[in-house]
């Protein structure tokens, strides 16, 4: 492989590592934005959290989880991107 082609891969591998950095820190907050609302839903009295308010909060904790799982998985597909431009550049 040329320079020129090296490089071009090591800027590549440089902006996965920073997407992949972003990623992370995104996941991190919503991991505590789920933390405090199940933390929020667990305190609220038993007959709050059967209501309609109750189940939002149950709700919007599911959906913030489920994002962080994806968000997993885009980091996990990014590491692999990353992993493979490596061989490559070898």
């Amino acid at each position: 492989m040329n320079d020129t082609r090296r490089k071009a891969i090591a800027a590549h591998l440089e902006a996965l590592s920073e997407l992949r950095s972003r990623l992370e820190s995104f996941r991190d907050e919503l991991d505590d934005l789920r933390t405090e609302e199940s933390d929020a839903f667990e305190a609220m009295p038993e007959s709050l959290q059967a209501s309609e308010r109750g189940q939002a909060s149950e709700e919007a904790a599911s959906k913030l989880e489920d994002a962080s799982s994806e968000l997993d998985d885009a980091i996990s597909a990014i590491e692999s991107a990353e992993s493979g431009l490596e061989d490559a550049q070898a």
